[in-house]
């Protein structure tokens, strides 16, 4: 693991502020729109160790997607998709993070989607630390990956009549964090 940053992060543990964050993905749909749905049940942190480098952590109860169709919703949760009866939770550890001068922030780790594990690099940035009204401190986390679905195991789609498919397999994971330093 290396941590490289000129904006230090202070050394401890820094838990999510889920009032203030984003779990989410986006996916082309029918070749003409992105489609999006969130999860509101996630949790996290990121720790740094006395050596100054960062290792983030995280989990997202799959039952907690929300889309704005309860049917598909039901669908998503099927073993079409995300199988969350028996894959209840997504998660991801880092295995190396960096930071750049200008508060570039780059994630490698593992993901876990239903029961598969692969390397996954998310770039983004970091800001802060920050002090919020309220005394705490606290840095923002802003991430983008993209992942083929069908490498997890979510491999349903249907062809469309004048070609291609409901579906894309690139899926654009999107989260925006607001983590406060515990004490």
């Amino acid at each position: 693991m290396s941590a490289q940053t000129t904006t230090p992060i202070s050394t401890g543990n820094w838990t999510i502020d889920r009032v203030h964050s984003h779990v989410g993905f986006a996916i082309k749909h029918m070749v003409v729109s992105t489609f999006r749905g969130s999860f509101d049940e996630y949790d996290g942190h990121l720790a740094v160790g006395d050596d100054g480098a960062p290792r983030l952590e995280g989990w997202v109860a799959v039952d907690s997607l929300q889309v704005k169709d309860e049917n598909l919703q039901a669908h998503l949760a099927s073993p079409d998709f995300f199988d969350s009866a028996v894959h209840p939770r997504m998660t991801f550890t880092s295995r190396e993070v960096s930071i750049g001068e200008g508060g570039e922030f780059e994630v490698l780790g593992d993901l876990e989607i239903k029961g598969q594990t692969h390397p996954v690099t998310a770039r983004g940035s970091i800001n802060g630390p920050h002090v919020d009204i309220a005394g705490n401190e606290k840095i923002g986390v802003e991430l983008q990956a993209s992942v083929d679905r069908r490498d997890y195991g979510l491999n349903w789609n249907a062809p469309l009549p004048q070609g291609g498919f409901a579906l894309d397999n690139d899926v654009r994971l999107e989260v925006s964090l607001e983590l406060v330093r515990e004490d």
